[in-house]
């Protein structure tokens, strides 16, 4: 997504070069970074989005499942796996 701001642009080849010098910069700064080929926009590298961040986080899906009935309970009965031994 490019803005209205001028954003610095950077040469594919430089990017290759500098590749992570580039996203260790736009860690720090959180400004993203148009990386071009032959002057035109191929690629725009910037921190990720706070929506992003907070999907991967270890706990993120807390009070988003219910338990609906006896979760320890065999799922059929003993005398199926009988069935099935033979």
């Amino acid at each position: 997504m490019v803005s209205s701001r001028r954003m610095e642009e950077i040469a594919i080849s430089k990017f290759k070069a500098t590749c992570l010098a580039v996203l260790e910069r736009v860690r720090k700064t959180g400004k993203p970074v148009l990386v071009t080929r032959f002057g035109q926009p191929v690629a725009e590298v910037g921190p990720p989005s706070a929506a992003n961040h907070s999907k991967r986080e270890l706990g993120s899906m807390r009070g988003t499942a219910r338990i609906v009935g006896d979760i320890v309970a065999p799922a059929s009965d003993e005398d199926d796996w009988e069935v099935l031994r033979s």
